[in-house]
C-alpha cells in the first residue's frame, strides 16, 4: 500500500471492536475507533477519512444518523454499515442513507478487508484529484499525489488540504466564493463546516509561507484570494 489510509470505525461492542481496530491496523489502515454513537461526530471533525465504517446498531445515536450526518460533511466520503439486522427494510435504509456496503454480522474479516480495498480502488480512480500540476510561486503542486516541493523539499497534504489548494489554484488571482467551496468540497456550508474550512486555509498559508509572492488573502464575507505576485 503506497499510502496509508484512515478508517472512521464506529462500533459499541468493546471485545469486537478491539479485534477489529487491531486487524485493520495490521493490514497498515490507519484506524479511529469510536464505541458511543454519540461522541462519533465530534471524533469525526478531528481528522481526515478515507472511508466509515459504522455499527448500526449504537446507543444513544445508531449508525443510520451517524451516517445521514457524516453525509451532509461529506458527500462522497464511503460508508460501510455493519449490522446484525437482516430485514429487507434495514437494508434499504442503509442504502437510502448513501451506503457503498452493508454487511451482516457474523462476517469474515478477510472479506471486509477485500471490501475496503476495492471501495477505496474505486474512489481514487473518481476522485477529484486527477493528474495536474500547477505552479504556485515557487511551488510546484501535484494534484494527484497531493504534495508541494519547493528546493527539493516536499509537504505531503492530506485530501481535503489539496482539495482545497487545488480550488484556489485553479483560481488563482481571482476570488473563489466560500460557498462554492464549502459545497464542492464538504458538500455543506454550514457554520461548522465554515470553521474547519478556516483551519485547512490556515494550514495552506504554513505551508507556502517560505515564499513571500504568495498569500492567501480572506476577502471578508466572500472568500478567499489566491494572490501570486512576480518575483521583483
Amino acid at each position: 500500500m503506497d499510502q496509508q489510509y484512515n478508517i472512521f470505525l464506529v462500533e459499541d461492542d468493546l471485545s469486537f471492536g478491539a479485534v477489529l481496530k487491531s486487524y485493520l491496523e495490521l493490514n497498515d489502515y490507519n484506524v479511529t475507533w469510536v464505541d458511543d454513537g454519540k461522541l462519533a461526530m465530534g471524533k469525526f471533525r478531528e481528522n481526515e477519512y478515507h472511508i466509515c465504517i459504522l455499527d448500526v446498531m449504537l446507543p444513544n445515536i445508531d449508525g443510520f444518523m451517524i451516517g445521514t450526518e457524516i453525509r451532509k460533511m461529506n458527500k462522497d466520503i464511503p460508508l460501510v454499515f455493519l449490522t446484525a439486522k437482516t430485514l429487507k427494510e434495514d437494508i434499504l435504509k442503509g442504502y437510502n442513507v448513501g451506503a457503498d456496503d452493508y454487511i451482516t454480522k457474523p462476517f469474515d474479516t478477510e472479506v471486509l478487508l477485500c471490501k475496503i480495498q476495492a471501495i477505496i480502488k474505486r474512489q481514487s480512480t473518481t476522485s477529484v484529484n486527477n493528474d495536474v500540476l500547477f505552479e504556485i510561486g515557487s511551488y510546484r503542486f501535484d494534484s494527484k499525489l497531493r504534495h508541494i516541493e519547493r528546493k527539493g523539499i516536499k509537504q505531503k497534504l492530506s485530501p481535503k488540504e489539496s482539495d482545497l489548494l487545488k480550488l484556489l489554484c485553479q483560481n488563482k488571482n481571482e476570488l473563489l466564493p466560500r460557498e462554492n467551496a464549502l459545497q464542492k468540497i464538504w458538500g455543506d456550508d454550514g457554520y461548522f463546516t465554515a470553521r474547519s474550512m478556516d483551519v485547512f486555509i490556515t494550514k495552506l498559508r504554513k505551508y507556502l509561507s517560505e515564499d513571500p509572492n504568495i498569500e492567501i488573502k480572506n476577502i471578508h464575507g466572500s472568500g478567499f484570494l489566491l494572490e501570486v505576485k512576480n518575483p521583483s
